[in-house]
C-alpha cells in the first residue's frame, strides 16, 4: 500500500509535471445555461491537458447547483478522468463525527476520488475520518489565496498565526504520510515560512493564473522534501477563444516553466 503523498511525490517526478487542472465550469465564464454544454467543456479541458496534468480537482460546487444532474455529471467526469490522475475533490469538508465520515465514504468510496480538501475549523474530529486509508489524502486549509485569508487565518494566538499552527498541527496527523495543506500562491512569504515547518507534507497551491499568484516560487519552495500541486482552474479552462488548441497550449505553457523550475533545481542541487 503507497502512501497518498509518496504516491503523490512519483508521479511529479516521473511526469516532470505538478500541474493540476481546476475543474471549476462556471456558467458565467461559459456563457451558458445548458449542462450538456458544460458536460462537453469538461471533457475537452481533460482532453486538452490529460498528458500535461498531475492531477484533475472537479469543485463540487459548480457540480452541485446543478442538483441531482449535477451529481450525476460529477460521476461521469470522475470515471472520465480515469485512474491514472490524481483525482482532488474540491469539498471543503469540515464536519465531526458520523457526519465526517459519511462524507469520507462518499468522496472515496462512492465517486472514487483519491484526495478532498478540508476545513479545520472543527478539530481532529473533522479531519482523522478522512486519513483512515493511507492511500487517500486530505488537503486541509492552512493559509488560501483569498484576500479576506487574513480575516483568521493571519490572527496570532501567543504571537504565533493561526495559519501556523494549524500546519505544525496538520503534520503531527502525518501519522499515515497522507496529510497536506492548502496554501495560496498569493501568500508567497507564508508559503515558504510553512515549507519549512513542515518539509514533509504534500502542498495544494491554488491562486497562480487569474489570481495572479507567482508561479515560480510556488513551484520552486512547495516542492522540496515533499511534493506540491500547482492548480490552475480559470487560466486553463477559459484560455483563449476556449477551443481545445488553446486550452492545450496554455497549460503547456505553464507546465513549460515548471520545467524549467525543476531543471534549475536540479542543476544547483
Amino acid at each position: 500500500m503507497i502512501p497518498f503523498n509518496h504516491r503523490l511525490k512519483s508521479i511529479i517526478e516521473n511526469k516532470k509535471s505538478c500541474l493540476c487542472v481546476g475543474l471549476d465550469i462556471s456558467p458565467e465564464m461559459l456563457g451558458s445555461e445548458d449542462l450538456n454544454d458544460f458536460k462537453i467543456h469538461a471533457r475537452k479541458v481533460i482532453d486538452a491537458t490529460r498528458d500535461l496534468a498531475v492531477a484533475f480537482k472537479p469543485n463540487f460546487a459548480f457540480f452541485e447547483r446543478w442538483g441531482s444532474a449535477g451529481f450525476s455529471w460529477l460521476e461521469e467526469t470522475i470515471d472520465y478522468i480515469g485512474s491514472d490522475h490524481i483525482r482532488i475533490a474540491d469539498a471543503k469538508r469540515g464536519d465531526i463525527g458520523s457526519t465526517a465520515c459519511q462524507y469520507a465514504h462518499s468522496v472515496f468510496t462512492h465517486f472514487g476520488f483519491d484526495a478532498v480538501t478540508l476545513n479545520p475549523y472543527m478539530g481532529q474530529d473533522s479531519i482523522m475520518p478522512f486519513l483512515e486509508n493511507p492511500e487517500n489524502g486530505a488537503f486541509i486549509l492552512c493559509r488560501t489565496s483569498n484576500p479576506s485569508a487574513v480575516d483568521f487565518q493571519d490572527q496570532q494566538l501567543a504571537g504565533i498565526p493561526l495559519y501556523e499552527r494549524v500546519a505544525t498541527w496538520a503534520d503531527i496527523l502525518n501519522e499515515h504520510r497522507n496529510v497536506g495543506l492548502v496554501i495560496g500562491a498569493t501568500a508567497q512569504d507564508e508559503l515558504i515560512h510553512i515549507r519549512a515547518l513542515v518539509p514533509e507534507l504534500s502542498l495544494l497551491i491554488p491562486g497562480v493564473g487569474s489570481q495572479g499568484g507567482d508561479l515560480y516560487n510556488s513551484v520552486k519552495f512547495g516542492n522540496q522534501s515533499g511534493a506540491a500541486l500547482i492548480n490552475i482552474s480559470r487560466g486553463i479552462c477559459f484560455s483563449g477563444d476556449l477551443s481545445e488548441r488553446d486550452i492545450r497550449n496554455t497549460a503547456g505553457e505553464y507546465v513549460q516553466k515548471m520545467n524549467e523550475v525543476f531543471h534549475e533545481k536540479r542543476k544547483n542541487n
